[in-house]
């Protein structure tokens, strides 16, 4: 069922789209941080995730403070030099609020899919339009926004793309236990921390399968009690001394990639299809989800 969706052709286009932002950062690149610059990031659900894996990769690179904020619960107030805020649609009402808020503030960038969204007209637009998606289900906005930002502060791409092309072709057999598995728990450290939230959202949404996030090194402060026979603990990138040998021990499978954490992310999206068409749903049509959530004034 899920292998004719518009999921699973959008999930497919990745690895082109992540080399696409070679020719499309040189003009927009004044419009993003720029070094120094003091600088707020904003989204809602899978956008926020991508603001906050940017802001650890930029602060990480020593491009100066960044901070990931939810667009309903910002602290704008606290003095940025630039906002950015990432919005598939253009339409999400939260950030909508945020940018009219902000027109005679710090520059204000907004990317977006949608060239003719009135996000557009209320900050400087980087419109991303030929990742649009026609699924509900976020994968590839994402991945390429991610892949911009990351272009922007100097990752050379191409072989996180190699490495997503390789794991493409592989198929979902490359999701190992993680594909019969009754609960995940997805694991990061840094920027891949906004990754794992990513990863246990795109289940949530496409296989109403029972999953959770946390930074790696919280693991142990709790959520370790729920890893048993059956379960599976997927971590992003770097991997705390010792943890893997701690789920194994309850009977948990620990499921790790020595791959660009990115690429890995793709593994996950192809469990989505995988899951989603044994379970008989449409992953297209995520239950009780929209493209974009509009709020009644």
């Amino acid at each position: 069922m899920s292998e004719g969706t518009f999921l699973a052709a959008e999930i497919k286009t990745q690895p082109d789209d992540w080399l696409g932002v070679l020719d499309v950062l040189p003009s927009v690149a004044t419009d993003l941080p720029q070094p120094g610059e003091r600088v707020a990031v904003l989204g809602c659900g899978t956008s926020l995730f991508v603001a906050q894996a940017y802001a650890a990769l930029r602060e990480s690179a020593g491009e100066g403070i960044t901070d990931a904020w939810p667009a309903s619960e910002h602290q704008l107030g606290r003095g940025y030099d630039r906002v950015l805020c990432i919005t598939r649609s253009g339409t999400t009402t939260e950030v909508l609020d945020v940018l009219k808020q902000r027109r005679e503030g710090a520059p204000t960038t907004v990317i977006t899919a949608d060239a003719s969204s009135p996000a557009v007209s209320l900050a400087c637009p980087v419109v991303l339009s030929d990742v649009d998606e026609r699924s509900v289900v976020q994968t590839r906005f994402a991945t390429t926004t991610l892949a911009l930002l990351r272009a922007s502060l100097g990752h050379d791409l191409r072989p996180v793309a190699e490495q997503a092309r390789q794991i493409l072709n592989h198929g979902a057999d490359a999701t190992g236990p993680a594909a019969t598995a009754d609960q995940i728990t997805f694991l990061g450290r840094g920027w891949t921390v906004g990754l794992a939230h990513e990863a246990a959202l795109k289940l949530r949404e496409t296989t109403q399968l029972w999953t959770e996030s946390y930074p790696a090194m919280e693991y142990r402060h709790g959520p370790l009690s729920i890893t048993a026979h059956g379960r599976v603990v997927w971590a992003f990138g770097e991997v705390p001394v010792g943890l893997a040998d701690q789920v194994r021990a309850t009977g948990g499978h620990f499921e790790w990639s020595d791959v660009d954490p990115l690429a890995d992310l793709v593994r996950v999206q192809q469990l989505c299809l995988l899951r989603a068409g044994a379970a008989g749903l449409n992953p297209d049509q995520p239950r009780n989800l929209s493209r974009s959530v509009i709020l009644a004034g």
